[in-house]
């Protein structure tokens, strides 16, 4: 069987508390990573948690995001042609972006080191672009050759740090002219990355609202919907036929699990699932505030869907039985809009939390007996439902 597997995960698990005091010591104590112990240390929890998944039947595993301390790592520090602000104005910022509001401090700055722009072109270096491979291979060391092919690698969206920017502000004017000169390089970089990886073997009302006053922004909201669509086009097309691609749009899961945005699918979802070109879609819809399976009836008969009814942000486990209706309930929307029976539709739908477990290091509401029990019970739904992997 081929991913995506009936039962999934979206990358991000808590880090075990040996990892967090090597890590503390690292930054408290101001010593080296290698004499805190810190490869090492990765390397035992990596192991741990590989074979957590694989215990509990996940055949899609990965490190847990464990060699990072934010969910989107180091790759935009590894491109080069970057420069990493520190103490950046916020005039620079869409205030209105849920995720800008969350890193504005007093004064009006935005934490340090938390964002880069490009100060010249932007190109992709093997040599420096090493943290996803080494994420990669200290899975493999775990996992039995045979089954490479199945560990799963998030990446940061292409689009990730041109979302924060006000309109020219992702980029110096040395660098590009405009977005589309900037895209096409994020496209080229992304393409190479993802080539590189192989070969080892959305939008809230809010936003909107904040797109439409902002008179520096050049065109609407939706045409910025149409660049990324192929922006991200660009980044995968022309990757081998077995390499699988999906995307997930995260509502947010900030420390505390607070999240940024909210509001239905219905706004983005016939664009978005017609004319991007990923196999799979990993979406929320673990509280109201995602809204109703209705934009699903758009979902093409080539594609997938990955549907989160499992909360990371609370600790009461869900209704088993509730859970597998809301998976039929999804795949009666499905079958209304592609033409196909109810079964049918369930071939092309799978189940997962609708979040990471830990985007950041710490400050998450789950215990590992919480996250252990919420990844036990998208097991069982799976296994219910499907009896695949």
């Amino acid at each position: 069987m081929a991913p995506p597997f009936r039962a999934e995960h979206m990358g991000s698990l808590l880090r075990p508390d040996e990892l967090l005091q090597v890590r503390a010591a690292i930054r408290d104590k101001g010593i080296s990573s290698e004499e805190a112990k810190l490869p090492a240390a990765e390397k035992k929890a990596v192991g741990e948690v590989v074979k957590l998944q694989q215990d509990l039947g996940f055949k899609a595993v990965n490190s847990g995001e464990f060699n990072r301390t934010r969910f989107w790592g180091l790759l935009w520090d590894e491109i080069e042609g970057t420069i990493r602000l520190q103490d950046a104005e916020s005039s620079m910022f869409r205030l209105y972006h849920p995720d800008v509001v969350s890193l504005i401090e007093k004064g009006r700055k935005v934490m340090p080191g938390e964002s880069v722009i490009a100060g010249s072109k932007l190109s992709h270096n093997p040599s420096k672009s090493l943290s996803n491979l080494s994420e990669l291979q200290e899975v493999q060391a775990f996992v039995p050759e045979t089954e490479w092919g199945n560990i799963k690698l998030t990446m940061i969206a292409p689009s990730w740090f041109h979302m924060r920017y006000k309109q020219g502000r992702a980029y110096t004017p040395e660098a590009y002219s405009n977005d589309a000169e900037y895209f096409a390089d994020v496209a080229k970089v992304y393409h190479a990355e993802l080539d590189m990886l192989y070969k080892a073997d959305f939008c809230s009302e809010d936003f909107r609202k904040g797109w439409e006053e902002d008179k520096d922004n050049i065109g609407t909201w939706e045409d910025l919907l149409d660049a990324y669509i192929k922006l991200y086009n660009d980044s995968i097309g022309g990757l081998p036929a077995d390499f699988h691609s999906g995307i997930h749009l995260c509502r947010g899961n900030f420390i505390g699990g607070r999240h940024f945005s909210e509001g239905a699918y219905d706004v983005i979802a016939k664009k978005l699932f017609e004319n991007l070109n990923v196999n799979t879609f990993y979406l929320e819809y673990d509280t109201e505030r995602a809204g109703g399976f209705e934009p699903l009836r758009y979902l093409p008969k080539n594609k997938n869907v990955v549907v989160g009814v499992i909360s990371t942000k609370l600790r009461q486990l869900e209704d088993k039985e509730i859970m597998k209706e809301r998976i039929y309930k999804a795949a009666e929307f499905i079958a209304e809009g592609s033409g196909q029976t109810r079964e049918e539709a369930l071939g092309r739908i799978c189940v997962s939390p609708q979040c990471g477990f830990s985007t950041h290091e710490t400050g998450y509401p789950l215990s590992m007996d919480d996250q252990k029990a919420k990844l036990s019970l998208v097991r069982q739904i799976a296994d219910e439902i499907w009896g695949e992997p």
